[in-house]
């Protein structure tokens, strides 16, 4: 079973539908033996890193997601819940992260070398940088859907896709060891994205 961690932030019916749509077994929960139980999680997340923080600290949840990543249990973070598996956050200020995965966590706009609209948001295709587990049903190319203000940098060693904005290219997933990090919505990217959420569920 796919724990989905509910803590108040998170496209969590989308999500859920299309893990039902390829047959993994999910549930929507924040129930601690759940997580403990579960063959891998998912940390979803839409909105602000400050509010998405605060709400997580208050859930409790953060020890047992620490616990889970050091016992190497697969974890995917997607959109925000991906932005919160890294040291830091500079949205309104400076924010501390999980710190699953090194890096940073900063705005779009001042990188960009042409004036295109932030927040990034739609289709745009992916540049794969290394292997991943998660996209080996997937091939050098494929659209998957977007929609962020901030993006994840100084975490070179760790990205496995990048996809081109502005002038720039843009972290779309990372990961390191059994933590792996989207920043696009694998839900709402059609096919492609039940190809990536398929991959995901059969990590070992």
């Amino acid at each position: 079973m796919i724990a989905v961690i509910d803590y108040g932030v998170g496209n969590l019916f989308s999500l859920s539908a299309s893990l039902k749509y390829i047959g993994a077994q999910s549930e929507i929960t924040a129930d601690v033996n759940k997580i403990k139980n579960s063959s891998a999680i998912i940390l979803p997340g839409v909105g602000a890193f400050a509010d998405a923080c605060k709400k997580l600290q208050n859930s409790g949840l953060i020890p047992v997601l620490r616990e889970q990543a050091e016992e190497g249990k697969p974890m995917l973070g997607i959109c925000l819940g991906m932005q919160l598996l890294f040291e830091r956050s500079f949205e309104y200020g400076e924010h501390e992260g999980l710190g699953f995965i090194g890096g940073d966590v900063c705005p779009i706009a001042p990188d960009l070398k042409q004036k295109l609209k932030v927040p990034h948001m739609g289709w745009n295709s992916l540049i794969f940088k290394r292997p991943s587990p998660i996209y080996k049903y997937l091939s050098d190319g494929e659209y998957v859907y977007f929609v962020h203000s901030y993006y994840a940098k100084n975490c070179e060693s760790s990205v496995t896709a990048t996809c081109t904005y502005g002038g720039i290219e843009l972290t779309a997933s990372a990961e390191r060891g059994n933590v792996f990090g989207t920043q696009f919505h694998p839900e709402k990217s059609g096919s492609t994205g039940l190809k990536i959420l398929r991959a995901f569920s059969e990590i070992r």
